[in-house]
């Protein structure tokens, strides 16, 4: 499953102003219940019941916030880049810039950890989170977000 699957041109922000890990939920929600007609509210308790297991701020500046929802009808994704780092409680204590929102229905099962996998190596994948730090274009962010990713061979 390509990254284009699940994230759509119109569901990227390059340079999202938040002040606090809470603060970018609200916002990721905000344009994810735009994106898919789903309720912001709905997605913002479902991000904030996940987040209440452990961070998901995956270190490395990176955060893969995400949930499952009854009405959610397939998989997608919100990339934010932010214009400064945020305290997200992360699992290494850097303060995080680039976030991925993911919803899956509640159902998704190995999808939705399939798509969280994809999601990890391809903002980990060498060079692409200095790239994306460096572009405030969501156009560019989505190019650099969805091309191929390289093989492993370094």
């Amino acid at each position: 499953m390509p990254l284009s699957e699940i994230l759509a041109p119109d569901a990227v922000i390059g340079a999202l102003r938040v002040n606090s890990k809470k603060q970018a939920l609200q916002e990721l929600s905000e344009r994810a219940a735009k994106v898919s007609g789903l309720s912001a509210r709905e997605i913002f308790d479902s991000l904030l019941q996940r987040e209440r297991l452990g961070s998901t701020g995956v270190g490395d500046g990176i955060a893969i916030p995400h949930g499952k929802m009854a009405k959610c009808g397939r998989i997608f994704g919100i990339f934010a880049r932010l214009e400064r780092p945020i305290d997200y409680e992360a699992l290494d204590g850097l303060p995080v810039d680039l976030l991925f929102l993911l919803i899956a229905p509640e159902n998704a099962g190995a999808d939705h950890l399939k798509a969280l996998a994809l999601i990890a190596r391809a903002l980990r994948e060498s060079g692409r989170a200095a790239k994306l730090r460096k572009t405030r274009d969501p156009a560019a962010l989505f190019s650099l977000l969805t091309e191929e990713q390289t093989s492993h061979a370094a």
